[in-house]
Protein backbone atom coordinates (compact mmCIF):
# COMPACT_ATOMS: atom_id res chain seq x y z
CA UNK A 1 0.00 0.00 0.00
CA UNK A 2 1.24 3.27 -0.67
CA UNK A 3 2.39 5.89 1.98
CA UNK A 4 1.93 9.04 0.03
CA UNK A 5 -0.83 10.26 -2.04
CA UNK A 6 1.33 11.89 -3.97
CA UNK A 7 5.19 12.16 -4.95
CA UNK A 8 6.35 15.43 -6.42
CA UNK A 9 9.20 15.60 -8.30
CA UNK A 10 10.79 19.18 -8.21
CA UNK A 11 10.10 21.62 -5.60
CA UNK A 12 9.31 24.83 -7.96
CA UNK A 13 6.39 27.05 -8.21
CA UNK A 14 4.34 24.01 -9.65
CA UNK A 15 4.58 21.55 -7.36
CA UNK A 16 4.06 24.29 -4.69
CA UNK A 17 0.97 25.57 -5.64
CA UNK A 18 -0.27 21.72 -5.88
CA UNK A 19 1.50 20.40 -2.52
CA UNK A 20 -0.84 23.28 -1.08
CA UNK A 21 -4.18 22.09 -2.20
CA UNK A 22 -2.78 18.52 -1.56
CA UNK A 23 -2.34 19.24 2.44
CA UNK A 24 -4.90 21.38 3.09
CA UNK A 25 -7.26 18.69 1.71
CA UNK A 26 -6.10 15.94 4.36
CA UNK A 27 -3.53 14.78 1.47
CA UNK A 28 0.10 13.20 2.59
CA UNK A 29 2.79 14.54 0.04
CA UNK A 30 6.18 13.49 -0.57
CA UNK A 31 8.75 15.99 -2.42
CA UNK A 32 12.15 15.01 -4.08
CA UNK A 33 14.02 17.84 -5.20
CA UNK A 34 17.65 17.35 -6.74
CA UNK A 35 19.01 20.79 -5.61
CA UNK A 36 20.13 21.88 -1.37
CA UNK A 37 17.15 23.79 -1.22
CA UNK A 38 13.37 24.31 -2.40
CA UNK A 39 11.50 26.70 -4.48
CA UNK A 40 13.11 26.29 -7.90
CA UNK A 41 14.44 29.16 -10.20
CA UNK A 42 12.40 31.49 -7.77
CA UNK A 43 14.96 30.62 -4.59
CA UNK A 44 16.36 33.79 -3.15
CA UNK A 45 19.38 34.28 -0.56
CA UNK A 46 19.73 37.36 1.55
CA UNK A 47 23.18 39.58 0.85
CA UNK A 48 24.13 42.64 2.62
CA UNK A 49 20.47 42.23 3.59
CA UNK A 50 19.52 42.37 -0.17
CA UNK A 51 17.29 39.61 -1.03
CA UNK A 52 18.96 38.63 -4.29
CA UNK A 53 16.88 36.11 -6.67
CA UNK A 54 19.85 33.79 -7.37
CA UNK A 55 18.21 32.35 -10.71
CA UNK A 56 17.26 35.48 -12.48
CA UNK A 57 14.43 38.22 -12.21
CA UNK A 58 10.73 36.88 -11.44
CA UNK A 59 8.57 40.03 -11.66
CA UNK A 60 5.02 38.59 -10.50
CA UNK A 61 2.35 39.35 -13.02
CA UNK A 62 -1.08 38.76 -14.09
CA UNK A 63 -4.76 39.92 -15.08
CA UNK A 64 -6.12 36.91 -13.33
CA UNK A 65 -7.79 38.36 -9.89
CA UNK A 66 -8.39 34.74 -8.63
CA UNK A 67 -4.74 33.89 -9.24
CA UNK A 68 -3.46 37.12 -7.40
CA UNK A 69 -5.79 37.14 -4.84
CA UNK A 70 -4.40 33.22 -4.21
CA UNK A 71 -0.79 34.26 -4.40
CA UNK A 72 -1.35 36.77 -1.72
CA UNK A 73 -2.61 34.85 0.73
CA UNK A 74 0.89 33.78 0.42
CA UNK A 75 2.67 36.73 0.81
CA UNK A 76 2.65 40.71 0.71
CA UNK A 77 3.25 42.24 -2.51
CA UNK A 78 5.11 45.52 -3.21
CA UNK A 79 4.09 48.03 -5.54
CA UNK A 80 7.27 47.34 -7.69
CA UNK A 81 6.57 47.76 -11.49
CA UNK A 82 9.23 46.29 -14.24
CA UNK A 83 10.74 49.06 -16.62
CA UNK A 84 13.70 47.30 -17.60
CA UNK A 85 16.44 49.74 -19.54
CA UNK A 86 18.47 48.46 -22.91
CA UNK A 87 22.03 49.82 -23.47
CA UNK A 88 23.20 50.48 -26.19
CA UNK A 89 26.87 50.93 -27.00
CA UNK A 90 26.73 54.39 -24.91
CA UNK A 91 23.04 54.66 -24.90
CA UNK A 92 19.94 53.28 -23.07
CA UNK A 93 16.10 53.12 -23.97
CA UNK A 94 13.44 52.44 -22.39
CA UNK A 95 11.85 49.06 -22.76
CA UNK A 96 9.33 47.94 -23.90
CA UNK A 97 9.51 50.18 -26.76
CA UNK A 98 7.57 52.82 -26.75
CA UNK A 99 7.15 56.52 -26.89
CA UNK A 100 10.06 57.33 -24.84
CA UNK A 101 12.42 54.90 -27.03
CA UNK A 102 11.16 56.47 -29.88
CA UNK A 103 12.16 60.17 -28.57
CA UNK A 104 15.48 58.84 -27.69
CA UNK A 105 16.10 57.52 -31.12
CA UNK A 106 14.99 59.72 -33.58
CA UNK A 107 14.19 62.91 -31.59
CA UNK A 108 10.13 62.83 -32.08
CA UNK A 109 7.44 63.56 -30.09
CA UNK A 110 4.19 62.44 -31.42
CA UNK A 111 2.97 58.86 -31.98
CA UNK A 112 2.17 59.64 -35.70
CA UNK A 113 5.48 60.63 -36.44
CA UNK A 114 6.68 57.42 -34.78
CA UNK A 115 4.56 55.24 -36.49
CA UNK A 116 5.74 57.10 -39.97
CA UNK A 117 9.47 56.53 -39.05
CA UNK A 118 8.74 53.03 -38.42
CA UNK A 119 6.86 52.04 -41.66
CA UNK A 120 9.42 53.77 -43.79
CA UNK A 121 11.62 51.33 -42.28
CA UNK A 122 10.01 48.38 -41.93
CA UNK A 123 11.09 45.58 -44.38
CA UNK A 124 8.03 44.86 -46.76
CA UNK A 125 7.77 41.16 -47.57
CA UNK A 126 5.13 38.86 -46.50
CA UNK A 127 7.02 35.74 -45.73
CA UNK A 128 9.79 36.40 -43.63
CA UNK A 129 12.60 33.58 -43.93
CA UNK A 130 14.18 33.88 -41.02
CA UNK A 131 14.23 35.68 -37.32
CA UNK A 132 16.09 39.21 -38.78
CA UNK A 133 13.23 39.24 -41.85
CA UNK A 134 10.51 38.83 -39.31
CA UNK A 135 12.00 41.89 -36.93
CA UNK A 136 12.69 43.47 -39.59
CA UNK A 137 9.33 43.42 -40.98
CA UNK A 138 7.21 44.15 -37.46
CA UNK A 139 9.84 47.36 -36.22
CA UNK A 140 12.27 48.31 -39.21
CA UNK A 141 15.92 49.12 -38.74
CA UNK A 142 16.87 50.92 -36.18
CA UNK A 143 15.11 49.26 -33.46
CA UNK A 144 16.00 45.65 -34.73
CA UNK A 145 19.84 46.84 -35.19
CA UNK A 146 20.29 48.28 -31.56
CA UNK A 147 17.96 46.99 -29.66
CA UNK A 148 16.97 43.35 -31.45
CA UNK A 149 19.35 41.85 -33.32
CA UNK A 150 22.57 41.56 -30.50
CA UNK A 151 20.03 40.39 -27.80
CA UNK A 152 18.44 37.91 -29.87
CA UNK A 153 21.58 36.62 -30.99
CA UNK A 154 23.10 36.17 -27.94
CA UNK A 155 20.20 34.41 -26.41
CA UNK A 156 19.69 31.94 -28.87
CA UNK A 157 23.76 31.45 -29.49
CA UNK A 158 23.53 32.20 -33.79
CA UNK A 159 22.87 34.92 -35.90
CA UNK A 160 19.22 36.27 -36.57
CA UNK A 161 19.27 35.18 -40.15
CA UNK A 162 19.69 31.34 -39.33
CA UNK A 163 16.73 31.16 -36.84
CA UNK A 164 13.25 30.35 -38.09
CA UNK A 165 11.20 33.65 -38.41
CA UNK A 166 8.51 31.98 -35.52
CA UNK A 167 11.72 32.63 -33.37
CA UNK A 168 9.85 35.84 -32.87
CA UNK A 169 6.23 36.22 -33.09
CA UNK A 170 5.95 39.61 -32.57
CA UNK A 171 7.88 42.87 -30.99
CA UNK A 172 5.07 45.08 -29.39
CA UNK A 173 4.90 48.61 -30.11
CA UNK A 174 3.91 51.03 -27.52
CA UNK A 175 2.27 54.68 -29.00
CA UNK A 176 2.28 56.12 -25.50
CA UNK A 177 4.92 57.24 -23.00
CA UNK A 178 4.48 54.23 -20.98
CA UNK A 179 7.20 52.34 -19.54
CA UNK A 180 5.49 49.71 -17.66
CA UNK A 181 7.11 46.63 -19.39
CA UNK A 182 3.62 44.71 -18.46
CA UNK A 183 -0.23 44.99 -19.01
CA UNK A 184 -1.48 43.39 -16.59
CA UNK A 185 -3.34 44.48 -14.11
CA UNK A 186 -1.46 43.16 -10.87
CA UNK A 187 2.17 43.12 -10.73
CA UNK A 188 5.02 43.25 -8.17
CA UNK A 189 7.68 41.43 -5.76
CA UNK A 190 7.18 39.43 -2.29
CA UNK A 191 8.17 41.92 0.48
CA UNK A 192 10.31 38.94 1.96
CA UNK A 193 11.10 37.60 -1.27
CA UNK A 194 9.92 34.35 -3.00
CA UNK A 195 11.17 31.58 -0.08
CA UNK A 196 8.31 32.14 2.39
CA UNK A 197 5.67 31.31 -0.32
CA UNK A 198 7.40 27.50 -0.58
CA UNK A 199 7.99 27.02 3.02
CA UNK A 200 4.12 28.22 3.89
CA UNK A 201 3.46 25.51 1.11
CA UNK A 202 5.54 22.56 1.26
CA UNK A 203 5.07 22.88 5.16
CA UNK A 204 2.87 19.66 5.39
CA UNK A 205 5.04 17.78 3.01
CA UNK A 206 7.93 15.15 3.60
CA UNK A 207 10.81 16.93 1.75
CA UNK A 208 13.96 14.60 0.32
CA UNK A 209 16.34 17.80 -0.80
CA UNK A 210 19.49 16.60 -2.89
CA UNK A 211 18.35 13.57 -4.37
CA UNK A 212 17.94 13.25 -8.08
CA UNK A 213 14.70 11.47 -9.05
CA UNK A 214 16.37 9.64 -11.99
CA UNK A 215 18.88 7.61 -9.52
CA UNK A 216 15.94 6.44 -7.58
CA UNK A 217 13.38 5.91 -9.32
CA UNK A 218 11.73 3.26 -6.56
CA UNK A 219 10.47 6.56 -5.15
CA UNK A 220 7.29 6.02 -7.25
CA UNK A 221 6.23 2.95 -5.47
CA UNK A 222 5.40 5.40 -2.31
CA UNK A 223 2.92 7.17 -3.70
CA UNK A 224 -0.59 6.57 -5.85
CA UNK A 225 0.19 9.57 -8.24
CA UNK A 226 3.41 11.23 -9.40
CA UNK A 227 3.51 15.42 -10.32
CA UNK A 228 6.96 15.37 -12.72
CA UNK A 229 8.33 18.62 -13.18
CA UNK A 230 11.58 17.34 -14.37
CA UNK A 231 12.61 17.23 -18.46
CA UNK A 232 10.00 14.95 -20.26
CA UNK A 233 12.52 14.04 -22.42
CA UNK A 234 14.86 12.40 -19.19
CA UNK A 235 12.21 10.66 -18.23
CA UNK A 236 11.97 8.04 -20.92
CA UNK A 237 15.71 8.43 -21.57
CA UNK A 238 16.06 10.42 -24.68
CA UNK A 239 14.63 7.65 -26.00
CA UNK A 240 13.63 9.99 -29.48
CA UNK A 241 16.44 11.78 -28.91
CA UNK A 242 17.06 14.84 -26.56
CA UNK A 243 15.18 18.04 -26.50
CA UNK A 244 17.27 21.55 -27.12
CA UNK A 245 17.20 24.31 -24.05
CA UNK A 246 18.72 27.11 -23.33
CA UNK A 247 21.27 27.85 -20.01
CA UNK A 248 22.08 30.14 -18.06
CA UNK A 249 25.04 31.48 -15.94
CA UNK A 250 24.63 33.93 -13.21
CA UNK A 251 27.73 36.04 -12.07
CA UNK A 252 27.22 38.03 -8.98
CA UNK A 253 28.89 40.34 -6.64
CA UNK A 254 28.34 42.83 -4.10
CA UNK A 255 29.71 46.44 -4.40
CA UNK A 256 30.80 49.31 -2.42
CA UNK A 257 28.29 51.36 -4.05
CA UNK A 258 24.54 52.10 -2.70
CA UNK A 259 23.68 52.24 -6.52
CA UNK A 260 25.06 50.90 -8.95
CA UNK A 261 22.60 51.76 -12.14
CA UNK A 262 20.21 53.26 -10.77
CA UNK A 263 17.31 50.24 -11.91
CA UNK A 264 16.64 46.64 -11.15
CA UNK A 265 17.14 45.30 -14.50
CA UNK A 266 18.85 46.92 -17.35
CA UNK A 267 19.57 44.46 -20.88
CA UNK A 268 23.01 45.35 -22.99
CA UNK A 269 22.15 44.59 -26.74
CA UNK A 270 25.03 44.41 -28.26
CA UNK A 271 26.76 41.05 -29.26
CA UNK A 272 29.84 41.91 -28.22
CA UNK A 273 28.92 42.05 -24.79
CA UNK A 274 28.74 38.50 -23.22
CA UNK A 275 26.21 39.08 -21.19
CA UNK A 276 22.36 39.99 -21.64
CA UNK A 277 21.75 41.87 -18.46
CA UNK A 278 22.47 43.39 -15.38
CA UNK A 279 20.18 42.88 -12.53
CA UNK A 280 20.83 45.42 -9.39
CA UNK A 281 18.52 43.68 -7.04
CA UNK A 282 18.16 46.37 -4.25
CA UNK A 283 15.71 48.10 -6.53
CA UNK A 284 12.92 45.22 -6.55
CA UNK A 285 12.39 46.15 -2.72
CA UNK A 286 13.20 50.12 -2.69
CA UNK A 287 16.23 48.87 -1.24
CA UNK A 288 18.57 51.63 0.25
CA UNK A 289 21.58 49.70 1.72
CA UNK A 290 24.48 51.20 2.04
CA UNK A 291 26.18 48.92 -0.51
CA UNK A 292 24.54 46.62 -3.78
CA UNK A 293 24.27 43.02 -4.99
CA UNK A 294 24.44 42.93 -8.94
CA UNK A 295 24.30 39.93 -11.03
CA UNK A 296 25.42 39.59 -14.84
CA UNK A 297 23.63 36.96 -16.76
CA UNK A 298 25.05 35.34 -19.47
CA UNK A 299 23.23 32.56 -21.76
CA UNK A 300 24.89 29.75 -22.64
CA UNK A 301 24.58 26.70 -25.43
CA UNK A 302 22.71 23.74 -22.91
CA UNK A 303 24.68 20.35 -22.53
CA UNK A 304 22.92 17.76 -20.41
CA UNK A 305 25.44 18.54 -17.39
CA UNK A 306 23.93 21.95 -17.67
CA UNK A 307 20.73 23.59 -15.94
CA UNK A 308 17.99 23.46 -18.46
CA UNK A 309 16.10 27.39 -18.78
CA UNK A 310 14.42 27.68 -21.83
CA UNK A 311 12.84 25.15 -24.38
CA UNK A 312 13.80 26.13 -27.95
CA UNK A 313 10.41 25.63 -29.31
CA UNK A 314 11.86 25.16 -33.10
CA UNK A 315 9.67 22.61 -35.48
CA UNK A 316 11.94 19.80 -35.00
CA UNK A 317 11.88 19.82 -31.37
CA UNK A 318 8.18 20.28 -31.03
CA UNK A 319 8.25 17.09 -33.29
CA UNK A 320 10.41 15.48 -30.92
CA UNK A 321 8.45 16.70 -28.07
CA UNK A 322 4.94 15.66 -29.32
CA UNK A 323 6.68 11.91 -29.53
CA UNK A 324 7.12 12.06 -25.66
CA UNK A 325 3.95 13.56 -25.18
CA UNK A 326 2.15 10.11 -26.55
CA UNK A 327 4.44 8.39 -24.54
CA UNK A 328 3.46 10.10 -21.55
CA UNK A 329 0.07 9.94 -21.91
CA UNK A 330 0.76 5.97 -21.74
CA UNK A 331 2.20 6.16 -18.26
CA UNK A 332 -0.78 6.06 -15.67
CA UNK A 333 -0.80 7.91 -12.72
CA UNK A 334 2.21 10.18 -13.64
CA UNK A 335 1.13 13.71 -14.92
CA UNK A 336 4.09 15.90 -16.80
CA UNK A 337 3.92 19.67 -15.65
CA UNK A 338 5.30 22.57 -15.52
CA UNK A 339 7.77 24.18 -17.89
CA UNK A 340 10.32 20.86 -18.20
CA UNK A 341 7.34 18.61 -18.09
CA UNK A 342 5.39 19.93 -20.89
CA UNK A 343 8.37 21.81 -23.05
CA UNK A 344 6.93 25.04 -22.75
CA UNK A 345 7.66 28.59 -21.26
CA UNK A 346 5.54 29.60 -19.06
CA UNK A 347 4.59 32.47 -16.59
CA UNK A 348 4.40 32.55 -13.16
CA UNK A 349 0.90 33.20 -13.33
CA UNK A 350 0.27 30.42 -15.70
CA UNK A 351 1.90 28.11 -13.73
CA UNK A 352 -0.16 28.71 -10.35
CA UNK A 353 -3.64 28.73 -12.70
CA UNK A 354 -2.29 25.13 -13.99
CA UNK A 355 -1.40 23.56 -10.71
CA UNK A 356 -5.09 24.47 -9.09
CA UNK A 357 -6.28 22.74 -12.12
CA UNK A 358 -4.43 20.19 -11.87
CA UNK A 359 -5.44 19.32 -8.65
CA UNK A 360 -9.11 19.85 -9.14
CA UNK A 361 -9.13 17.74 -11.99
CA UNK A 362 -7.22 14.55 -10.48
CA UNK A 363 -9.36 14.89 -7.34
CA UNK A 364 -13.00 15.28 -9.12
CA UNK A 365 -12.33 11.86 -10.96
Amino acid sequence: MSKYDFLLVGAGLFNAVFAREATRHGKKCLVVERRNHIGGNLYCETVQDIIVQKYGAHIFHTSNKQVWEYMSELCEFNHYINSPLARYKDKVYNLPFNMNTFYRLWGIITPGEAKNKIEAQRLKTANPQNAEEQALSLVGHDIYEKLVKGYTEKQWGMAATLLPSFIIKRLPLRFTYDNNYFNDVYQGIPNEGYNPIFEKCFEDCDLILNEDFFENKKLKNKAKEVIFTGMIDRYFDYCFGPLAYRSLCFETETLDTDNFQGNAVVNYTEREVPYTRIIEHKHFNFGTQVKTVITREYPLNWQLDLEPYYPVNTQDNMRIYEQYKSLAKQEHHVYFCGRLGTYAYCNMDETVEMALNLYKKITTY
